[in-house]
């Protein structure tokens, strides 16, 4: 039976990868693109990381929500605390009980996080023909090369070669796995009017520009966190000329 079993296991480990690359078999895979936050010296290019706001919030969160991410953090990339504040109470929140132990709506204050556009899940599935839209708080770390895989995504959309068919309601992208997706192309040319009319609203800049805020939301820590890994690996430097330096002194007075 031992030896059944690790037989199984074996013929598992090999099939398994197997398998996932022929499911993958035909997705066209993105183009390498530059981002600022790439790398251990990484920035976000915080306008980019705003207007990408706005193109979540006026493209993106009829359909996508963003539960993981609260509005304080918006003064993370440039948004005063007023500003912040303003922002949320645009959305409504459902809170409660109260007194009478019924749940109420509510403007969203600081501590909330973005709402949900969903009721629940299966509210989800059925306005969207059964497909259950993904939340976008961590979809750049849950898809690998995320930021190139989701821009390349939403600008990849195209006819459908002549030997696929596209069943009613769907689309073809040769980016997703399997090349068929439900979610109709969610952006186009001059979709979106940004304050700054220098920005050019080609599809192009709005996926980049939501790519950019994507990345803050799944990791809005990053800039710190690579800091403090810079500080490290400077101590660490620092502390192993000391060690060396040291170990040197002592053992010159010793005979050998």
């Amino acid at each position: 039976m031992h030896v059944f079993r690790s037989s199984l296991l074996a013929v598992a480990l090999l099939v398994t990868p197997a398998l996932a690359l022929a499911s993958s078999a035909g997705q066209k895979h993105p183009e390498q693109l530059e981002w600022s936050f790439d790398g251990v010296l990484g920035k976000l290019d915080k306008p980019s990381v705003q207007r990408g706001l706005q193109v979540y919030k006026e493209v993106c969160a009829a359909c996508h929500g963003l539960k993981r991410v609260p509005f304080r953090k918006l003064t993370d990339i440039g948004f005063s605390e007023a500003e912040a504040k303003a922002f949320a109470a645009e959305y409504t929140v459902t809170d409660g009980p109260n007194d009478e132990g019924e749940m109420f709506d509510r403007p969203g204050r600081l501590s909330d996080k973005f709402p949900s556009p969903y009721a629940n899940d299966n509210a989800a599935r059925s306005m969207n023909n059964g497909a259950m839209p993904p939340d976008l708080s961590l979809i750049i770390k849950a898809r690998p090369d995320g930021a190139n895989y989701v821009h390349a995504l939403l600008v990849g959309y195209e006819d459908a070669p002549h030997d696929v068919t596209v069943p009613e309601g769907a689309y073809y992208n040769p980016y997703f796995p399997g090349g068929i997706i439900k979610m109709p192309p969610p952006i186009s040319d001059g979709q979106v009017t940004y304050q700054n009319a220098d920005t050019p609203t080609t599809k192009d800049q709005i996926a980049r520009d939501v790519v950019n805020f994507l990345q803050w939301a799944a990791e809005p820590e990053m800039e710190e966190r690579k800091r403090m890994g810079i500080k490290v690996m400077i101590f660490l430097a620092i502390m192993t000329g000391v060690f060396y330096a040291t170990k040197k002194r002592i053992w010159s007075n010793l005979e050998h």
